[in-house]
């Protein structure tokens, strides 16, 4: 039998991103119908909010895995290759299996003109029911009542917070944000989320009117954080679990209500307190506050790409680190640029803005740098890379961070891996 051709496939999935995000789940319906309901075979857990999600999808995986379940987790977007979308009990799947689950999603995809995003999701059930996965822990990618994703009947719905995002698709207001996360919801299936103030209060009344039983971080959980540097955190918890001491790698204190709400979900899934704490602690998030060695200095590698994201990053820095040397940053042109440079460039003592070579979306680093008023450009990230090191000096800190798609690629460059080269949109 001859095999598909993996790029071409390839080619074909990730050409689809230009082609934009339609939200609905008629398509969806449809293509999982040709492909025979994949996602009947397992149950599936919903980890959606507008940041720290991908960090909880991440702990909650692991410490499934730490039951002896096997698990299936789908992110987005991925750093370097296609294949990180895509995790069976921690590790990417095989490019093999990829293809031939393309290769089949591929006719009836066409059929129904499904988008990327669509594609990607029914690859990922596709390939954890082939894989016989226990249970399937999916991000969800944009909004949740309408995104591909929510086409399962989840045995477990966590909404990490909510703030203003994509506010040109989801709405202005963190009221109708908050409409569109908990549509994730579903009336008699365990639900959590790590919101508060205004953004709770209107998670609180979407889950009312569904009938859902919407517990709190804030309200059920008491936690105590001690920061361990770059090694991560030590948590406390008193839980209606149980208590439990844990310590995750993560980084950053934000990370502790991200991880709080993973076991939570956990537990809500039968996993002992204990047993998903020694889940968390071995789980890693590359990309995200992630500290590495190059040549004789440090890179710390966050994709905070909105306002509040930014100034997680930026409060953590200073706990960190206090002023580091050089900002490297990046950000896609529909973002909220002002806000992600107010929050991050006084962190730094100076700023170079480059772009993303790889993302159309990416706003040109010369408007970024009179925006962000930014001590020089960079026409890309290995220049940027170059110009920073050498400011920086021998272990001085470099932060990169503005956009996915930019750690993505100077990720690559440090760690010597090769890109695949196609543009990234989503």
């Amino acid at each position: 039998m001859t095999r598909p051709d993996s790029g071409d496939l390839l080619g074909w999935a990730l050409g689809r991103q230009r082609f934009g995000v339609h939200l609905g789940l008629e398509r969806m319906r449809q293509l999982l119908e040709a492909l025979g309901r994949p996602e009947r075979a397992y149950r599936s857990a919903l980890v959606g909010g507008t940041n720290g999600k991908g960090s909880t999808a991440a702990v909650l995986a692991a410490a499934l895995g730490a039951a002896g379940e096997r698990v299936g987790l789908t992110t987005s977007p991925h750093l370097v290759r296609f294949s990180e979308r895509f995790v069976v009990d921690g590790t990417p799947v095989h490019e093999d299996a990829l293809i031939d689950v393309l290769a089949t999603v591929r006719p009836a995809a066409e059929r129904v003109s499904a988008t990327f995003f669509e594609i990607v999701t029914a690859a990922a059930l596709l390939l954890f029911a082939e894989a016989g996965v226990d249970t399937a822990v999916l991000e969800v990618g944009l909004g949740g009542r309408f995104d591909a994703s929510n086409v399962v009947d989840p045995a477990l719905s966590l909404i990490t917070g909510v703030a203003l995002d994509h506010v040109a698709v989801l709405g202005g207001t963190l009221e109708e944000i908050a409409h569109e996360k908990a549509g994730i919801l579903r009336a008699g299936v365990p639900a959590w989320t790590g919101a508060s103030g205004e953004a709770l209060g209107w998670l609180q009344a979407n889950a009312a009117k569904q009938g859902v039983a919407l517990r709190a971080l804030g309200r059920e959980v008491e936690m105590s954080v001690v920061e361990r540097g770059w090694q991560g955190l030590e948590l406390h918890f008193g839980t209606p679990f149980g208590s439990l001491e844990a310590v995750t790698a993560l980084v950053g204190r934000h990370q502790a209500r991200n991880v709080a709400l993973a076991l939570m979900g956990a537990a809500e899934l039968g996993v002992p307190l204990d047993v998903a704490g020694r889940g968390a602690a071995e789980a890693r998030w590359p990309g995200r506050l992630e500290r590495l060695r190059y040549g004789d200095g440090w890179l710390v590698l966050d994709g905070a790409h909105n306002p509040e994201a930014a100034a997680a990053l930026a409060n953590a820095l200073t706990t960190l680190e206090g002023r580091v040397p050089v900002l490297v940053l990046g950000v896609s042109a529909d973002k909220d640029v002002a806000g992600v440079g107010s929050a991050l460039t006084g962190v730094a003592e100076r700023t170079i803005a480059t772009r993303a070579s790889s993302s159309p979306r990416a706003m040109a680093p010369e408007v970024l740098a009179r925006l962000v008023r930014a001590d020089a450009v960079a026409a890309d990230p290995a220049e940027a890379l170059r110009l920073a090191m050498g400011w920086a000096g021998p272990d001085g800190t470099v932060v990169v961070a503005g956009s996915l798609f930019l750690v993505g690629e100077v990720r690559a460059l440090a760690l010597h891996e090769r890109l695949e080269g196609s543009e990234r949109w989503q």
